[in-house]
């Protein structure tokens, strides 16, 4: 009977271990919509996140104080990182080969910008540095990066809206 039973566990450990958990949504989420976090990139919305910096408690005196940008930018990467690592885990099928390809794509394209040239404004704006001069940093920011961003985004979208279709997933694309 004991090796009745340690057959039957260890063969619904392997059962379970064989089989793929992760369910189309959790697919969809990881890599769709995480890239959300994304929005912004190269454009006014991460440039005027930089421009107001944000506040955070000092322990100390109970106050809100200002944060420095390239804190705020490392925890900005922090969480982009560790979203691009469940993405890379999540196993490649047939059905799942092209979202998950080009939201890599997307990720690999914007993440070093975020190590080099956003830390370098964040920066900038700790420093102190004039404002002509962090302005124009942004706008160089754009120009070189936003157009292929925009278009490795548009394909993660659009990937995600058959792959949404094919799976029965409801998703508000707003507008």
């Amino acid at each position: 009977m004991k090796i009745i039973s340690c057959q039957l566990l260890v063969l619904c450990c392997l059962l379970f271990t064989s089989c793929n958990p992760s369910t189309p949504e959790y697919y969809f989420d990881i890599a769709v919509l995480n890239t959300n976090m994304l929005t912004g990139f190269a454009s006014d919305g991460l440039a005027r996140e930089l421009e107001s910096a944000s506040e955070q408690l000092d322990p100390a005196t109970g106050k809100a104080v200002p944060m420095l940008r390239k804190e705020e930018m490392k925890q900005k990467i922090q969480f982009l990182d560790e979203g691009f690592a469940k993405l890379k885990d999540l196993k490649e099928t047939p059905d799942t080969k092209e979202m998950l390809q080009s939201s890599i794509a997307l990720y690999e394209y914007v993440l070093p910008v975020y190590k080099k040239d956003y830390m370098e404004l964040a920066n900038l704006y700790d420093q102190g540095a004039a404002k002509e001069k962090t302005e124009s940093m942004a706008e160089s920011i754009h120009q070189k990066y936003y157009p292929k961003f925009d278009e490795l985004y548009k394909k993660v979208t659009n990937v995600g809206k058959q792959y949404a279709d094919r799976h029965s997933i409801k998703v508000n694309w707003g507008g």
